[in-house]
């Protein structure tokens, strides 16, 4: 069964919507198949690993089945840990953003149980917990259980391994006996059968199971980044590799539309794709793409399903599919018809696990490589420059300029009589370096942010704005633009000095490189923007 696209689920607008928001457009493989069945009231046995959509698997039907008039618990979701239970709360309540009435509420032991009785008693329809806490909260008569419709045991496995039977058979032996039964587990042992032989009725059995796919034979890379250094390292990897057509992969229609932007700003020819363009939009962009007008395609998965070009030389996760299936799926499209191609991926921090169970998966090696320096950039351009020239020499159509160079040595030696003269090798060192800095635009827009500033996470750094008090700037309007055009936070941005006629303000080291580039020549106040490193040092703190 293909996976389906979330406005095909039978979902009320309202969580369409919240979903649209969260960045989601296709349903995973364990969501495909368990929202239908949980939808009719089915019991269901869900089998999924951690990381695939389990926790809208069950949470999506469960908030479109809760009636908000009832304020009373009809939900209760136990999980092994704290943690989990707060993840899952934080999760379903972005789900039922715009459904008014309803109301979800996290109960864990460590945290004081006053407050959750407090909290109790605004009367929640959604009760996410631990074993031992809910029995605590049972004890007390403080979670009354009457109007429960649903029950779902999250990560049974892992609470059987802790030791939680016991506790788990107490609670379901005490709910009411006409209720759906829901239960996630990443494998089904014995003890598992028995839990649900015991407390479901005719389940239907869901299993979330990989197909057997063939990897292609692409050299594939990854990256060891940080989040906010994506952008500038994608940019070296494209110049430095010399890459002419390639495939981004976002997760979300949102990033795209980020990444799309400020890729545009940086002078590359980028284009963006998802579900939520027109499909006259779609076809534009994909014509520009095969004809070769757009270098760069950013594209959510769902977006890439009609992308059939050979000529993408290489494909970049600039995030990790959650999805080992996505990553084969995404890498194939480099590599066809006996070309070469490759594939870069982008990992953060604890993602590196991710990245090991798709290598499990598909069974190939991932190398890692360092991110470009901006050495390397510079290296790569001078070169590709070099390479140029040595074909305009090997064509031997260059004569008339020779003209032109020795009538400048001559009016240059004229006015130097008493210096050195200016020779041929001069002219031409000072003619490549025209040439490359006109062409530096595209990777590094700020050559001045050195390379402690891709990926660093302490210090600040201090930028100068040619707009003052003349223009009537607040610091808010300066929050506001940063804030607006980067994915820099407003409450992170440091000091701001505004003078006269100019400003300083303070941002994260590590914000640097992609506030210099998104803000360049923004309008502010009806003047144009000229943003550069301040070259006065001195200890900055971040604003509380």
């Amino acid at each position: 069964m293909e996976n389906l696209i979330f406005k095909e689920l039978n979902l009320s607008q309202e969580v369409q919507r919240a979903i649209s928001e969260m960045g989601f457009e296709e349903a995973t493989p364990i969501q495909s198949k368990s929202i239908p069945h949980i939808l009719t009231g089915a019991d269901v046995i869900g089998q999924a690993q951690t990381g695939t959509g389990k926790t809208c698997a069950f949470g999506i039907p469960a908030i479109e089945m809760i009636d908000p008039e009832t304020q009373a618990i009809q939900v209760l979701v136990l999980c092994p840990t704290r943690e989990l239970a707060i993840q899952t709360s934080e999760e379903l309540k972005n789900v039922c953003k715009y459904k008014p009435g309803i109301k979800i509420l996290p109960v864990y032991g460590g945290q004081p149980i006053d407050r959750q009785i407090a909290a109790l008693k605004k009367r929640p329809q959604i009760i996410i917990g631990t074993p031992g806490r809910i029995m605590d909260h049972m004890r007390r008569h403080t979670l009354k259980l009457s109007n429960l419709k649903m029950v779902i045991l999250d990560e049974a496995d892992e609470m059987l391994n802790m030791g939680f039977r016991e506790d788990i058979d107490i609670i379901l032996e005490k709910v009411p006996e006409e209720k759906q039964t829901i239960l996630f587990s990443a494998t089904m042992p014995k003890e598992i059968m028995d839990l649900t032989a015991k407390y479901q009725k005719s389940p239907i059995h869901i299993k979330a199971v990989h197909k057997e796919l063939t990897v292609p034979s692409i050299e594939q890379f990854y990256l060891e980044v940080s989040e906010s250094s994506k952008l500038e390292v994608l940019s070296r990897l494209i110049d430095t590799q010399n890459i002419k057509l390639s495939l981004v992969f976002c997760n979300t229609k949102k990033r795209v539309d980020e990444l799309s932007s400020s890729l545009q700003s940086r002078g590359y020819a980028a284009e963006g794709l998802h579900g939520d363009m027109r499909q006259d939009q779609r076809d534009k962009v994909m014509s520009k793409f095969r004809k070769g007008h757009i270098d760069i395609l950013i594209a959510t998965d769902v977006a890439a399903r009609g992308i059939d070009v050979d000529d993408v030389e290489a494909v970049f996760n600039f995030d990790l599919p959650n999805d080992e299936e996505y990553y084969v799926h995404r890498i194939g499209r480099t590599g066809r018809a006996g070309r070469t191609g490759k594939a870069f991926s982008f990992v953060v921090g604890r993602e590196i696990y991710k990245l090991k169970d798709i290598q499990k998966y598909t069974k190939s090696t991932v190398r890692p490589i360092k991110p470009p320096t901006l050495m390397d950039v510079e290296e790569n351009k001078i070169s590709t420059i070099l390479d140029k020239v040595k074909e305009v020499i090997h064509d031997a159509h260059y004569s008339k300029h020779v003209d032109y160079i020795e009538k400048l040595l001559e009016e240059v030696n004229a006015k130097n009589e008493e210096e050195s003269f200016i020779t041929t090798l001069d002219v031409a060192a000072a003619l490549l370096k025209m040439v490359s800095t006109q062409t530096s635009g595209a990777c590094s827009p700020t050559p001045e942010i050195d390379d402690e500033d891709t990926g660093a996470e302490d210090g600040m750094v201090r930028l100068f704005m040619n707009v003052g008090s003349v223009q009537k700037i607040q610091p808010r309007h300066i929050i506001e633009s940063i804030a607006g055009t980067t994915s820099l936070p407003g409450k992170l941005i440091g000091a701001i000095d505004i003078f006269d006629r100019y400003t300083f303000v303070e941002i994260p080291r590590e914000y640097a490189s992609e506030v210099l580039a998104s803000m360049k020549n923004y309008i502010l106040k009806g003047k144009k923007i000229n943003i550069e490193k301040s070259n006065k040092k001195r200890k900055l703190k971040r604003r509380a």
